[in-house]
């Protein structure tokens, strides 16, 4: 997935089933890495339509929409963040698969064959259920996933809500398929994994019947986001929920689900979001005594304490009524209507970014990532009405003005000129 001239086109009809595993091995075959479309950005568009979608009918059938905007804002301002690297380097789970099938693969099955299509499906998705139980069971690895369990709602945005940290350990899981699937086929499939995934982040859907005994479904991964003491690591498929019956993982919903996780965050600024579990991690390293207390602290579960079992106990779980309220931005309505046009700029201008990003310089590309943070954090910083928030989003601004005229934001300062002085009129009145 390299050079964007090789790839190959994507039909709309292959942009909406590809979201739902959907798809023929011979329309989804390919010989090399750089022929594979990148089906993750093309989807784009419809994680946007259904989240809309999901939106209407929430509200139709409950009245309310299906969770606030400052919890949907921060889930897809965790998944700008967690894309961003990718504009300077290929994603270490293709790059370390590409390097063991060049250099240990035992054989190499045909890239054309529909078995070797199968097979990698299972494979990945094998992979992917050990990698995500692990990322519940290894404290270092929960520092990474607990971003995506940080929402206190359940919607298709939550979803979006992923981590930076969380493919530096993936790979490891993944990695002995190099040993005999060709890379141009995993690359295929370790996409189709991920937009699965997309659909079942929803409360919508309630019970799919007989598919439930097979498939990971809404109903089976709310579950799994639960906080909710039997939810606590169940239900850790990817896309065949098989894999957590046959390993004894497995939950059935049955009492109301209350999301998000055991010691909510309460914020909305995004390196916390990211990264507030290391901080915790290193707080606990130090304090705990005895080296193979220290090693435990980072390698046994996050519940974990000297004298306790690996995974903790679960009665220290706090247990919930079902009547929690998810935390809420106490911002004014005025500012939640300026967060949300700014974030629909920052999310077009990274678009526009990830387009041109083979014409842009490694500097201008560096500037660019740094003033998505900014915004994001900014944004954050609005939401969770911190003090200090007036005096970032002048920063944002001023440094917006030098972008523009030092030529690294000059493709998109016509189109964002109005949006520019509105933001300093805004600014002032702070």
């Amino acid at each position: 997935m390299k050079n964007p001239e090789a790839q190959q086109d994507v039909s709309v009809s292959q942009r909406i089933r590809v979201m739902f595993y959907v798809m023929k091995p011979s329309e989804t075959s390919f010989q090399t890495l750089e022929e594979v479309p990148d089906y993750v950005r093309k989807a784009t568009p419809f994680f946007i339509s259904l989240m809309l979608l999901e939106l209407v009918v929430g509200w139709i059938r409950k009245g309310k929409p299906p969770g606030g905007l400052d919890d949907a804002l921060t889930s897809m301002s965790a998944g700008i963040v967690s894309q961003l690297p990718r504009l300077f380097y290929r994603s270490i789970e293709l790059t370390s698969y590409v390097y063991i099938w060049e250099n240990y693969r035992l054989i190499s099955l045909p890239w054309d064959s529909p078995w070797t299509w199968y097979l990698t499906f299972l494979g990945v998705d094998f992979g992917y259920y050990w990698f995500h139980r692990m990322a519940h069971e290894v404290n270092i690895m929960w520092a990474g996933h607990q971003t995506h369990h940080s929402s206190e709602g359940y919607n298709l945005s939550t979803a979006l809500r992923q981590s930076v940290l969380q493919i530096y350990t993936s790979w490891i899981f993944y990695s002995p398929l190099a040993l005999f699937i060709p890379p141009s086929v995993y690359a295929v499939h370790l996409q189709f994994n991920l937009l699965y995934q997309f659909w079942i982040h929803t409360e919508v859907i309630d019970n799919l019947g007989p598919l439930e005994l097979i498939l990971n479904t809404p109903s089976h991964h709310r579950v799994h986001h639960g906080r909710n003491r039997y939810c606590i690591d169940k239900n850790f498929a990817g896309t065949l929920i098989i894999w957590d019956r046959i390993f004894g993982t497995f939950e059935a919903e049955n009492e109301k689900v209350v999301y998000g996780l055991t010691h909510p965050i309460n914020t909305f600024e995004p390196f916390k979001v990211q990264f507030h579990h290391l901080v915790n991690i290193w707080t606990t390293f130090w304090a705990t005594p005895g080296f193979f207390n220290k090693f435990s602290v980072i390698f046994k579960g996050p519940g974990w304490g000297p004298g306790k079992p690996r995974l903790g106990l679960i009665e220290e779980i706090p247990e919930v009524e079902g009547k929690e309220v998810p935390f809420t931005s106490s911002a004014s309505q005025l500012l939640k209507i300026y967060v949300l046009v700014q974030f629909t700029l920052i999310l077009a201008f990274y678009e526009e970014t990830f387009a041109d990003k083979a014409v842009l310089s490694q500097v201008s590309l560096l500037l660019r990532v740094c003033f998505i943070i900014l915004t994001l954090t900014s944004i954050g910083f609005l939401l969770d009405q911190r003090p200090k928030a007036a005096v970032l989003e002048t920063l944002r601004c001023l440094v917006f003005l030098g972008l523009c005229r030092a030529g690294h934001l000059k493709p998109c300062f016509s189109s964002l000129s109005f949006a520019l002085e509105e933001e300093e009129t805004f600014v002032t009145g702070l």
